[in-house]
């Protein structure tokens, strides 16, 4: 491992907000999904900051073999030029471009008189209710912004001469960021904030206002939870959701006009001594462009009505048809219906005696855990999973956790070092004294919300060799242990579990490939991730390629392999697709001298997955099902319009070719006809 290069992971992930960044320059991309893309951005670029920019801030003593050294002023320089690209792409692009659509986005113009009276009426019927003032004193430090609130920083001089400083909030968290404004001459679309600032003459009557300035602090969001009895943990973890508003700054945004004395001024007074000061554009929180204020059918994406998945015969159950086959749904491209029926049918089936399942992330509304709440008061007993730890879910799981309690359902949480990350469920079923399981297999949440724009796949089978195997996971976790000992063993020979064989069986696959291609036979690896960072299977990865096997990587987001590298990774390469649907099935094949072996589950290649989590992968035996998902990679790897490759200097270079294949737009159609026949790699 020591002879091999990486990729810094940090800057490996701005590379990919880079590419994010391109959907939003793309003149092939719809003008309001462009703006979508920005918002993307931005709300990527929030989450550095509070989660990976306070590593890099204490990080010090670089050694070089680390890849860290320089990391964070490496970051900062990377942001700064994409900041600057984003400012580009909003003010010489879009703005002209909405404007010839008759719509005039108020970006750092004042409000127009023909529109006055309407925007005065938004302000004091709809505004004023929710605003701060606050009055910040040089010296007293007592003001405490919050975390990725929004404030006008406001400049007053009295009758004297003497300036104050006063912050106002800008109440983006209950009202909406942008508004729409008709008028005879078209739609306007008008800030918040510019909203605000237009009205500023009634806040301060008596006082000359000297300066309006748009600022935001970023905070740390990292939780510190330590071990807690079980009952005590979701107590814990409130007090810690409480306190993540108040971690250290890490980031002082303001707008680029801003005199150095104010800046200074407000660095001081704020105790932001330690922060970034990142001099951004005049609006802040630009991920409240996701609401943008227009609903128009020209300037979106298409519609792409999900299909269905399986049509089941009249008289027949889901449970019937999973008994016969397997059954395998790609969403979004197809419905989540036959989840959703899936814990329908388990919470009133009459034969169903348990029901087991991992929740990660849920959905505000989830109609899945709701199943689980009438399977309990139908007398099933329903054990459920919930990681708590779920990061910006935290709260959200807290509160479907005790719901379920209160209806019956045994609840169980991890500890604070192992997530359980793993989306499967189990259910027992005894029909005249023969018992059964039925299981669902996912690479993604267990989240109806989430299923209509990521890409994922779901499993559902009566392979009981396998759920046997499920089963004796669930039972693992029921003893809430931190990590498994030598007496929790499990003789997994079908699913691949982090903490137990996950890594040993990746690294069994890729040395067979490595045999296979030594001894002159085909050796093919194509792995599809979300991220991959762990060195010591992307070290594998390294040997595979120095013995001559071809390996093919979709890694969606960070990436610490570099291809390439001559003695090293010539026989690499990286793709990444951001298109309309965000990619996140996690797919393995191994070319086993002809004999594929297919393999999907929940775990990317980072630290964290592997050591830090339970994950589930599970192998696809159904050869119809086997070929469908190689045929669906095949998309994607010859994908020609949204697929970038990445070379070693971390850039993302589009792919050329002459078809300009889309592979979410063929994937959406073969979804619709799957009897297309498979063409081996």
């Amino acid at each position: 491992m020591e002879q091999y290069s990486f990729f810094n992971r940090d800057l490996s992930w701005l590379s990919f907000n880079e590419r994010v960044l391109l959907e939003a320059e793309s003149p092939n991309v719809p003008l309001l999904e462009r703006i979508k893309f920005l918002s993307i951005y931005s709300s990527n670029l929030d989450e550095f900051y509070r989660v990976r920019m306070p590593v890099l801030m204490a990080i010090d003593n670089f050694d070089e073999s680390s890849g860290l050294e320089n990391a964070y002023f490496k970051a900062t320089f990377l942001i700064n030029q994409q900041q600057e690209r984003f400012g580009h792409i909003l003010k010489n692009d879009i703005l002209p471009r909405l404007l010839k659509e008759n719509i005039h986005w108020l970006y750092n113009e004042p409000i127009p008189e023909r529109i006055e009276e309407e925007v005065s009426g938004l302000f004091f019927n709809e505004v004023l209710a929710f605003i701060g003032l606050y009055s910040v004193e040089q010296d007293s430090g007592a003001f405490f912004a919050e975390n990725n609130k929004l404030y006008q920083a406001v400049i007053l001089s009295n009758a004297a001469g003497v300036e104050r400083l006063e912050l106002i909030t800008i109440p983006s968290d209950v009202l909406p960021r942008l508004y729409a404004v008709d008028s005879k001459e078209g739609k306007y679309i008008v800030f918040l904030d510019d909203i605000i600032k237009h009205n500023l003459a009634y806040l301060f009557p008596d006082e000359k206002i000297a300066g309006v300035f748009n600022i935001k602090i970023t905070r740390n969001a990292e939780l510190n939870i330590k071990d807690e009895l079980e009952e005590d943990i979701t107590a814990a973890l409130e007090k810690e959701l409480k306190n993540r508003d108040l971690g250290f700054a890490t980031r002082f945004l303001c707008q680029p006009d801003i005199p150095l004395r104010y800046l200074y001024r407000m660095i001081y007074t704020l105790n932001l001594s330690k922060a970034s000061v990142v001099q951004g554009g005049f609006y802040h929180n630009l991920k409240d462009l996701g609401g943008f204020p227009l609903n128009d059918a020209e300037l979106s994406y298409p519609k792409w009505p999900a299909h269905t998945c399986l049509h089941i015969p009249k008289g027949e159950t889901l449970f019937s048809e999973i008994a016969k086959r397997d059954i395998m749904v790609h969403v979004p491209y197809q419905k989540y219906d036959a989840v959703l029926r899936f814990f329908n049918e388990a919470a009133n089936d009459s034969f169903v005696e348990e029901i087991y399942v991992t929740l990660y992330r849920v959905a505000d509304h989830s109609k899945i855990v709701n199943a689980l709440m009438t399977a309990a008061r139908n007398g099933k007993r329903v054990t459920v999973m919930v990681e708590l730890k779920a990061r910006f879910d935290e709260a959200n799981n807290i509160k479907w956790a005790s719901q379920m309690k209160m209806a019956g359902v045994k609840i169980i949480y991890s500890k604070n070092d192992l997530k359980v990350h793993a989306k499967v469920a189990l259910v027992k079923r005894t029909v005249r004294d023969q018992t059964s399981y039925l299981g669902l297999l996912a690479t993604g949440n267990l989240n109806e919300s989430t299923a209509k724009f990521y890409t994922d796949h779901v499993l559902l089978t009566a392979h009981q060799p396998m759920l046997l195997e499920l089963q004796q996971l669930f039972g693992f976790l029921s003893k809430k242990k931190k990590k498994p000992l030598l007496e929790d063993a499990i003789n997994f020979e079908h699913l691949l579990v982090a903490q137990f064989n996950l890594q040993q069986k990746f690294l069994w696959l890729i040395d067979r490939e490595i045999e296979h291609a030594k001894a002159g036979k085909t050796a093919c690896i194509r792995i599809k991730l979300n991220n991959l960072e762990e060195k010591v299977l992307i070290s594998k990865l390294y040997d595979a390629s120095v013995a001559g096997v071809k390996v093919e990587l979709l890694v969606r987001s960070v990436c610490c392999l570099v291809p390439g590298v001559k003695g090293q990774s010539e026989n690499i390469t990286v793709r990444r697709i951001v298109d309309r649907y965000l990619e996140h099935g996690r797919i393995f094949v191994f070319h086993n001298d002809g004999d594929q072996e297919v393999f999907m589950g929940s775990a990317d290649w980072m630290n964290r997955n592997i050591y830090g989590r339970i994950e589930v992968c599970f192998p696809v035996y159904a050869s119809d099902l086997k070929n469908r998902l190689m045929e669906i990679l095949d998309l994607q790897f010859n994908d020609t319009a949204q697929a970038v490759e990445l070379n070693e200097a971390l850039q993302n270079n589009f792919i050329k070719g002459d078809a300009g294949l889309r592979s979410q737009w063929e994937i959406y159609q073969y979804t619709s006809n799957e009897k297309i026949e498979y063409k081996s790699i």
